[in-house]
């Protein structure tokens, strides 16, 4: 009996030392640890905690955990790669999309599958891809819209531009035009800013909070022209409507257009960047146009959900560069209107920080613009 009580008395008392030690809750930092040493551990009088045991079994597990995903990210990717383009089929982004989709597909061994998901200026579809699982085989076509506009015209968004995604490159940069229907007669910008002023010039754009948008809102901020906005689920959504005259035509990428420019069914009347593109020779800049330092353009690159691993970013990176180095896939770019990027753009960092600048542009774009969420 007496022995029974002096096992009581030593385990009551080393009960007494660990609670005081744990502070009443164990702790991964400071003397809590050291509460739990050699001599609490083996003493059968005292059955082991629930937090302790599982602490026990999850650090003998980790190195088998960490096998297995090493595994897995060596067999990625191992089925078909979705990749969404937030916008209709026929614009720019989809274009894009397409492209990088068939030189991604080459050095990653799986096909790209691309599927346009429009609605919201490309709010939606963003928002499918930051709510996807994170392991790779969901990816965004991400652009002016979804990713640095949308945050400053649409008081709504189910997704942060800024923290739910990462970057894996940029693969395009498409510079914005003026394009008018041929019944739409004017010669020169000037002459449409003043026409704007007599009659009704309707423009179409790829969508409430697109980039087209706030180019469009800009030029009539910057010249007093009074341009109406119509917005469209996309650039390739707008088309029809710019060849049938139902609008007077549109603000958007030279790439959108350019083939029914050079069929002379409608009219390229200017381009905003600082030189003329490879493709458009004939057609003046804006800034040539007398409207002072407008530029503007459609970036298109490629992002995932923001958890997904980085051996997996750095795979598409991988992927991404190698296809946009191809000449093929330049070709395609440049016969589009679009603008090659620089290398240190392509890489998931560069990518990620000049998004990061764009978000700022557009805060104060939208500002000058006297844009408000809507």
């Amino acid at each position: 009996m007496g022995a029974h009580h002096q096992g009581v008395g030593r385990t009551s008392e080393l009960k007494a030392r660990n609670s005081t030690a744990r502070g009443g809750g164990f702790s991964l930092s400071g003397h809590a640890v050291g509460a739990y040493g050699a001599e609490s551990l083996t003493v059968p009088e005292e059955p082991m905690s629930f937090s302790r045991r599982t602490l026990l079994t999850t650090l003998a597990a980790a190195p088998f955990a960490s096998m297995l995903s090493r595994q897995a990210f060596a067999a990625y990717p191992d089925k078909p790669i979705r990749l969404i383009v937030p916008f209709a089929a026929g614009g720019n982004a989809d274009l894009v999309a397409r492209i990088v989709a068939e030189g991604m597909s080459a050095s990653l061994g799986q096909p790209i599958i691309v599927e346009t998901r429009a609605g919201a200026g490309g709010s939606l579809g963003a928002a499918a891809v930051a709510t996807a699982p994170a392991d790779g085989y969901t990816l965004l076509t991400g652009s002016n819209g979804p990713l640095t506009v949308n945050p400053f015209v649409q008081a709504k968004l189910n997704y942060d531009p800024l923290k739910d995604f990462v970057a894996v490159g940029l693969a395009n940069l498409a510079p914005h035009s003026i394009v008018l229907h041929n019944s739409v007669q004017v010669k020169d910008v000037a002459e449409l800013i003043a026409l704007s002023k007599q009659k009704q010039i309707t423009l179409g754009t790829s969508g409430v909070g697109s980039a087209s948008h706030l180019t469009l809102a800009r030029f009539n901020a910057q010249t007093g022209a009074n341009l109406v906005h119509v917005p469209y689920r996309g650039g390739g959504a707008l088309i029809p409507d710019v060849l049938a005259g139902t609008v007077s035509g549109a603000m958007t990428e030279v790439s959108t257009l350019l083939e029914h420019h050079n069929q002379g069914k409608v009219r390229i009347l200017a381009v905003a960047w600082n030189r003329r593109p490879a493709k458009t020779p004939d057609v003046p800049t804006m800034i040539e146009q007398g409207v002072k330092d407008f530029t503007a353009a459609s970036y298109v690159g490629v992002l995932a959900p923001a958890k997904a691993p980085p051996e997996v970013v750095a795979l598409l990176e991988k992927a991404l560069v190698k296809a946009l180095a191809d000449k093929g896939t330049q070709d395609k770019f440049i016969a589009s209107g679009a603008e090659l990027v620089p290398p240190e753009l392509q890489t998931s960092k560069g990518f990620g920080d000049y998004i990061r600048k764009e978000f700022e542009n557009s805060k104060e774009a939208a500002k000058v613009a006297g844009l408000k969420p809507e």
